[in-house]
């Protein structure tokens, strides 16, 4: 017994999502404790190494499953004259028409919707799951005043790249609030509320380095002007070590260094001790002078 696993995410342009992607592994899980040997076909556009339905000779199967998705179409109905040779199982799919020759096609359907029986969970609520950290990425543009020594560009590049690469569930954030615009936060306590929430913040700008350390949050800091600006001076204010200048952001040891620090108990540690001591000096000189 041979089987080859494909999906709407097998298909040239077909897309995947983390549901599509769970549901794969669910499978292919219980294909691994059963002992069953098996394949995947991948789109080749989400991921060019693997297997495509092109390269996965019929020949080769006993059977073919096909996880997840809606059941209809001429894509799946290709794969009905495709694979004829195998016994062909679809699992955990929706189906809208039971008469559609797509659903028809195959020998067996299990559904989770639109089948012969109840609804049924979803394959995506089965694998057990390694949380990753939760990144916030807070970058910086324009900044005009700092002139020829402004590297936001390079070092946006730089972090997004390095960021790309890291095993993580990265969220962009915008510090700008917009009250018309349901995408962004309206309020600070808005803002600070999502902050508050990250494992972990990577930014170019000097309110997110104050807003994650207000807030408990290890900040990996670092500052887009060459020789140091702002960001630099907020990082000595709150004593806070992990910020990276714009000529040291192009070695991603570095990055990685000060990365696995901000995540561990020693840098969450930091970030909590700070958290606790906000007061700034400047709002009493500011009284100082009105009172006198």
């Amino acid at each position: 017994m041979r089987v080859l696993v494909t999906g709407w995410f097998s298909f040239l342009h077909g897309e995947i999502t983390a549901g599509d992607a769970l549901a794969l592994e669910a499978v292919s899980g219980a294909l691994d404790r059963t002992g069953i040997c098996y394949d995947v076909a991948w789109s080749p556009v989400f991921r060019p190494e693997g297997l495509s339905l092109d390269d996965a000779i019929p020949d080769r199967y006993t059977h073919l499953v096909f996880v997840c998705g809606p059941v209809h179409g001429t894509q799946v109905n290709d794969l009905h004259v495709r694979y004829a040779g195998c016994r062909r199982i679809a699992v955990g799919v929706s189906v809208v028409d039971p008469a559609d020759p797509s659903v028809t096609g195959f020998d067996l359907v299990l559904a989770r919707d639109g089948g012969t029986g109840p609804p049924r969970r979803d394959l995506a609520a089965g694998p057990e799951t390694s949380l990753v950290p939760v990144v916030g990425v807070i970058l910086s543009s324009g900044q005009g005043e700092y002139g020829a020594r402004r590297r936001h560009e390079e070092v946006s590049d730089r972090l997004t790249g390095w960021l790309g690469r890291r095993d993580c569930a990265r969220l962009g954030l915008d510090t700008r609030l917009d009250t018309t615009d349901w995408t962004r936060c309206a309020t600070p306590a808005a803002f600070a509320a999502v902050v508050a929430k990250q494992d972990l913040v990577v930014t170019t700008r000097l309110h997110g380095l104050v807003l994650a350390l207000r807030h408990g949050v290890p900040a990996l800091a670092v500052d887009p002007v060459a020789g140091g600006g702002k960001v630099t001076a907020q990082a000595v204010a709150w004593e806070w070590p992990a910020v990276v200048t714009a000529e040291e952001s192009a070695h991603e040891q570095i990055l990685d260094s000060w990365w696995k620090w901000c995540l561990s108990q020693e840098g969450g540690e930091a970030a909590r001790v700070r958290a606790g001591s906000r007061s700034s000096s400047l709002l009493k000189t500011l009284i100082q002078a009105l009172c006198h």
